[in-house]
């Protein structure tokens, strides 16, 4: 065989193990708060901890009224922690809802080792405890962007009483296969997240909101997962919209009104 050619293969399989063993450094691009770190914000909140197991801790914000409609368990995108994210909260609040937006290992001041079992394990968690204090059936999970994955999951493991998917995938692996499509992603890719596989379980009503020109996950992976169950899933698309700038649009919030006052 050629020189060329072995080095050709040997570059191959280098790339091949960096993607396998870093790959969370390019999924996750989280933003890492001291522990002392104070939030502030001008609606109500507390801070939440759920203690996991032994070095595993999951941290949250719980914005509340006195005598809420429900709970919106907010799942966020790859970036940042719920320091930023929770500028959101208002958008639900606004409609009698408490909010409760949660951090996943290795953002904010979340604590534990990634992995994706783990990681939805975690959020059961968090959904086991929530519903210590708040009827099932007044508890909405939503999912945002790479958020919708463990949505989606949650939503088949329990009974809420809706999932809203916010620019969702139709699973993990097609995101990273447009960016990479010679990888053999099947050996490589640790984080498959199926919402095609989960959202079949699904018995809740769902709803799927994204914008038509999202350039990054593509409104077709949400008429892909629309089309697996048309008479349980609602896609609502926002004409215009991109992957971040959905709550600049008035049918966003047309949306979020017409779901949460009844």
């Amino acid at each position: 065989m050629p020189p060329l050619v072995l080095y050709i293969i040997a570059g191959f399989v280098i790339m091949l193990l960096l993607i396998y063993f870093f790959q969370e450094k390019l999924i996750f691009k989280p933003e890492v708060l001291k522990q002392d770190f104070q939030f502030k914000y001008d609606l109500p909140f507390k801070e939440l901890y759920f203690e996991v197991k032994a070095g595993v801790r999951i941290n949250a914000l719980h914005f509340f009224r006195e005598k809420p409609l429900g709970l919106i368990l907010y799942l966020h995108g790859n970036t940042r922690s719920i320091k930023g994210w929770a500028r959101y909260a208002k958008d639900f609040y606004r409609y009698g809802y408490d909010v409760v937006l949660v951090d996943y290992r290795g953002f904010g001041k979340s604590t534990g080792k990634k992995s994706e079992k783990e990681m939805l394990a975690d959020i059961q968690f968090v959904y086991e405890s929530l519903l210590k204090d708040y009827a099932e059936h007044h508890l909405i999970v939503y999912g945002r962007s790479m958020g919708s994955g463990f949505a989606a999951k949650i939503a088949s493991d329990n009974h809420p009483r809706y999932l809203i998917l916010d620019a969702p995938y139709y699973n993990f692996t097609s995101v990273v296969k447009r960016f990479l499509p010679i990888l053999p992603l099947s050996l490589v890719l640790r984080y498959h997240l199926r919402t095609d596989k989960w959202i079949r379980h699904i018995n809740c009503h769902s709803y799927i909101i994204h914008g038509t020109k999202d350039w990054l996950i593509p409104i077709r992976h949400s008429e892909k997962l629309q089309l697996i169950s048309p008479s349980k899933i609602t896609l609502i698309r926002i004409h215009g919209g991109g992957h971040n700038n959905l709550p600049l649009f008035d049918e966003y919030h047309n949306f979020l009104r017409d779901i949460l006052k009844y």
